[in-house]
Parts: C-alpha cells; structure tokens; sequence
C-alpha cells in the first residue's frame, strides 16, 4: 500500500504588494499606489499526491501572524484528518519543523513520516510553486487592510486548489525527478 506525499511550506504575503511588468497603452505608464503598511498573512500549505490516483490536492491556513511550531502542529493534525493511510511529508529544514513537539507528535501518529530537503533547496519543493502562482495572481493589486489581503489570498488559493492542471505545473516546474 502507497503513501500520500505531502509537500509543505509557509510563506507570507505583505499588504505592500508586489510590483510586476504589465501591458498599458503607449505613452501611459501604469501607477500602483500603495499604503506602507507593515501588515501581512501568514499561509501555511501542503500540495498532496495521493498513492493510487496521483490527483494533487492543496491544503492551506491562514494566520495573521507569523506561523510558529504550534500553527504548524495543527496543520498536520488538519492533514491528517483529511489524507487516509500514511502520508509523508516533505518540507525543508526551518527551526519550526523540528524540536521535542515535533518528536511528540511523530509518536502519536505513527502513519505520518517526516522527510527535510537538503538545505538551501527550495526548488525542490513543489509547494513554492503554490506561492509562486499565487503571489503572481497577487501581482500589482492594491489592498488596503489586511482583511482585504486575507481575501484576496484565500480567493486565489482556492482557484488554484480547484485546478489539477496548475496544481500539477507546481510538482513538473520543481527540480524534483519526475514521478507523475
């Protein structure tokens, strides 16, 4: 019997938003006013192959601060509830996924196995492409509270959550071996 591979990763999402080349008419340059703001959203996710089908499924919390080993803890509790089997996660070596909480919990869930990429290999891990699509999507957009970039954030995952083919361009663009 297969696993479920889970690729994990956090990233946050700054209400000063990102700044990228877009199209105007000549002679019109496009002007993105923004509010300098130090407010963010802190998004945890995990990309899902399950061992049978090799559908990707995307999972994913929200936090208004940074995400620390409890936010993490309860991210895999959430994995766990919805991935059937054993699940293997893949997710790189940050301070947060490691310590006796960590070990703990191991203990407790003897299905889950936890795997680190090598150091300094993010692109290895398919789930920056999750932030990758969405930042892009995020791209040259204007919120003004952190409730609106909450909003926005959550919208986009969702769209890329209900599309097998951006999901799968997550795990194909990654440096890993191909294996779907």
């Amino acid at each position: 019997m297969g696993a479920h591979l889970a690729f994990l990763d956090e990233s946050g999402f700054m209400l000063k938003g990102t700044v990228c080349r877009t199209w105007a008419p000549r002679g019109l340059t496009p002007t993105v006013r923004q509010k300098y703001r130090h407010d963010k959203v802190s998004v945890i996710s995990g990309l899902s192959v399950s061992p049978k089908r090799h559908s990707v499924g995307l999972y994913y919390q929200v936090h208004e601060k940074n995400i620390q080993r409890p936010e993490v803890l309860e991210f895999l509790r959430q994995l766990l509830r919805h991935l059937r089997g054993y699940v293997v996660v893949l997710w790189d070596n940050g301070g947060i996924h490691k310590g006796d909480p960590i070990r703990a919990f191991l203990k407790q869930h003897p299905r889950l196995r936890l795997e680190h990429f090598p150091g300094y290999a993010p692109e290895l891990n398919p789930d920056e492409g999750v932030w990758d699509q969405t930042k892009k999507a995020l791209a040259n957009g204007r919120p003004d509270t952190a409730e609106e970039l909450r909003s926005f954030v959550l919208e986009e995952l969702e769209v890329l959550r209900q599309s097998q083919s951006h999901l799968r361009a997550c795990i194909h663009t990654s440096d890993l071996p191909a294996f779907l």
